[in-house]
């Protein structure tokens, strides 16, 4: 199973990652059937949402802000709360077809993996299944 290297430099932020996910589609092979991106990390998640306008996905992550501030009083000692119940809110993993060796998103849509207790070195895994 191919896996992405991903450098955040922000505490939050979201990473186009659909060339990257892309590559591994066309490396395996798979003509038809699905790519499955996985985020294993429980401070960081994986959307799907436009790509076409990057003020969209700051708008997103202005938004989890004010769901779920830094500062919200909680109690996990490692300070960082805030960024795992961003986490649960966006999920860890997305599917998508693959149609022709491509992936089949929609015309403004990119896969986006969002940091939320950054800067760190992660990763996201890709699985690429026939139909």
């Amino acid at each position: 199973m191919p896996m992405l290297e991903i450098a955040t430099n922000g505490r939050s932020q979201a990473l186009d990652i659909t060339r990257q996910v892309q590559q591994a589609v066309s490396a395996s092979g798979v003509g038809e059937g699905w790519a499955t991106v996985y985020v294993p990390h429980t401070t960081a998640g994986v959307a799907i949402n436009e790509a076409a306008d990057p003020d969209v996905m700051a708008d997103v992550l202005m938004t989890l802000e004010r769901l779920v501030p830094w500062q919200g009083g909680f109690r996990h000692a490692e300070g960082n709360s805030a960024a795992h119940v961003k986490s649960i809110l966006v999920g860890s993993s997305v599917r998508v077809p693959v149609g022709g060796g491509r992936l089949l998103l929609g015309t403004w849509q990119g896969i986006f993996f969002m940091e939320f207790d950054g800067p760190r070195r992660r990763t996201a895994r890709v699985e690429v299944s026939p139909a």
